[in-house]
């Protein structure tokens, strides 16, 4: 009995204090990402200095958090054992997010991917005047599993393409569309060009940010090609 007179009052502290910390990486990264979106701070903060830098280091502190009230949960399995497990169980979710996160943007993966890595297709005048500003990827290359549609498809069925896998179409006509990708998390933006030619329909997408962003590239490259597919 504590001194207050209170059975297990001081454990119920010290329980609720490890449990904001287990939280802490999870909504330090929700504040990170809405702060960011609406234009509060920079990517650079939102992004690479909360959510890569503090964001990690506060899940490994989560980590520990979790283990010390797994242990603490065993003076009183009754009423602590759930809320020990539920803070393992995030916790362990929460690193593992990380490293995750971590493999993808090491990898060695293009930001610009293209089925057509030695006749990429262009984008128009004012969308390569828009990517030069802003000094974005220009380095085609080929994704794995990513290949052009040996056919002619109908400009219709590139801009319905576009539009399936989550792209605002910027220009359309019938041998080339455009579109433009922002990102859910940090607005990160990747544009696309659909190139119709006789009997082959290329494709490129581009970030155009330079920032690691894992197969972000090739799986929205990827997506575009299955729509080709489908409208056939």
């Amino acid at each position: 009995m504590s001194q207050s007179g209170k059975p297990g009052k001081g454990r119920g502290i010290g329980m609720g204090w490890l449990v904001l910390t287990v939280l802490a990486a999870p909504l330090l990264v929700f504040i990170a990402v809405m702060g960011t979106r609406f234009g509060l701070w920079s990517i650079d903060v939102g992004r690479e200095l909360l959510t890569l830098q503090v964001g990690r280091w506060l899940a490994l502190a989560g980590l520990a958090a979790a283990v010390l009230a797994l242990m603490m949960a065993f003076r009183d399995l009754r009423r602590l054992g759930p809320v020990a497990v539920a803070c393992l169980v995030v916790s362990l979710a929460t690193v593992g997010l990380y490293v995750r996160q971590q493999a993808q943007l090491t990898a060695a993966v293009p930001l610009d991917a293209t089925t057509a890595p030695a006749d990429a297709p262009g984008y128009s005048a004012d969308m390569a005047e828009r990517r030069a500003a802003l000094r974005a990827p220009d380095a085609p290359s080929a994704c794995p599993g990513l290949a052009p549609v040996q056919r002619q498809v109908a400009s219709e069925t590139a801009t319905a393409a576009l539009e399936e896998a989550g792209f605002t179409v910027q220009k359309a006509g019938l041998f080339q569309s455009e579109g433009m990708h922002e990102g859910f998390w940090f607005g990160l933006r990747h544009d696309a060009v659909v190139r119709i030619r006789p009997g082959r329909t290329d494709v490129r997408v581009t970030a155009r940010d330079g920032r690691p962003q894992g197969d972000a590239a090739c799986r929205l490259a990827r997506k575009i090609v299955d729509g080709l597919q489908a409208g056939r």
